[in-house]
């Protein structure tokens, strides 16, 4: 986002001042909060970062939001461990870092309920999970779509790295391998699957997250880490208080969303796109978030992502999401 000047900046630039009321009395102004916040460009992970920054919630919370694209979970960790960024809006990594000791959870956005998608080439002699052994499946290790697809071979009797070869690639390219006829089966997330159906004709998609919930689900959530949240709570409360209406502005009027969404912010992605995107995610209202923050869903779903990292050797001694997500900062603002 691009930064001007204004009112609120100049005041920040020297401090809480004093203004004069319509009665001429004074009252102290306080300066916006600046805060970084890194995030991937895809619905799940951003559609209500961007309504909130259309609906001016951010700063009627009194924060100065300066938004950073990563095209990983993974580089957004590393940067916010590094300090070039206060927070921000991941996915599954969501369970790995913090797990690791390095951030704490304290905002989730929704369930990635179809996002991540199993696709195979019948062409290539792949049209079912008995003819994907012995051959290559490309994805993004460490990410939503290794994590889910982990789940669905062992589902299905398959052996990650044993009875097929896991390629990792970035996932722009792992789908270009896929689209050329390099591997025969790529796992990945939306959006990524409008190039694979436009450019691949007779591409069966085999699975997608869905199949696994609500026993297992990837959640997509925002992260700081642990010092800034130590000494931040109020700036995370006024961050939850900015989410709150643009979450359910996206839920009760999906379709004015979206087209403010793909106007403002996704102006290269088909409106079209974006609805099937949506209906891939699971979106919960900021009330029904507060049960399952409360009964330990949300815990429980964080931690067995991290079993996953534990089980591939990721993590040694990890943090249990127990203790890494901490849902009462939500729970005070919105329970």
């Amino acid at each position: 986002m691009k930064k001007t000047i204004t009112r609120r900046t100049a005041i920040k630039g020297i401090g809480a001042g004093v203004a004069m009321g319509a009665v001429g009395m004074p009252y102290v102004v306080r300066a916006a909060t600046p805060i970084g916040i890194g995030y991937l460009h895809t619905l799940a992970v951003d559609g209500q970062i961007w309504l909130a920054d259309h609906m001016g919630t951010f700063k009627k919370e009194g924060l100065e939001p300066k938004f950073v694209q990563f095209t990983t979970g993974l580089g957004l960790f590393q940067a916010m461990i590094g300090g070039s960024i206060d927070m921000l809006a991941t996915g599954a990594v969501i369970s790995n870092f913090p797990a690791r000791g390095q951030g704490k959870a304290f905002l989730i956005n929704d369930v990635e309920f179809a996002t991540a998608q199993l696709w195979v080439n019948p062409k290539m002699g792949v049209a079912s999970f008995a003819d994907l052994k012995g051959k290559k499946i490309s994805t993004t290790r460490g990410t939503t779509a290794h994590v889910f697809l982990d789940r669905a071979l062992r589902a299905n009797g398959i052996t990650p790295d044993k009875d097929v070869q896991i390629v990792n690639q970035r996932m722009s390219e792992a789908v270009t391998a896929f689209i050329s006829g390099a591997v025969p089966a790529v796992a990945l997330w939306v959006p990524f699957d409008v190039s694979v159906r436009q450019k691949v004709p007779g591409a069966k998609m085999l699975i997608d997250a869905s199949k696994f919930y609500p026993e297992a689900a990837i959640v997509d959530g925002w992260a700081c880490n642990n010092d800034y949240f130590d000494k931040n709570k109020d700036v995370l409360k006024r961050v939850i208080k900015a989410w709150v209406p643009a979450n359910d502005y996206l839920i009760s009027k999906t379709d004015d969303a979206l087209a403010t969404l793909h106007e403002k912010y996704y102006q290269k992605v088909p409106l079209a796109d974006l609805k099937v995107q949506v209906k891939a995610e699971k979106l919960f209202t900021s009330k029904e978030w507060v049960k399952m923050y409360k009964d330990g869903t949300v815990t429980g779903w964080l931690q067995k992502v991290t079993d996953f990292y534990v089980s591939v050797g990721g993590i040694n001694n990890p943090v249990p999401a127990k203790t890494y997500f901490d849902p009462n900062l939500y729970l005070e603002v919105v329970g």
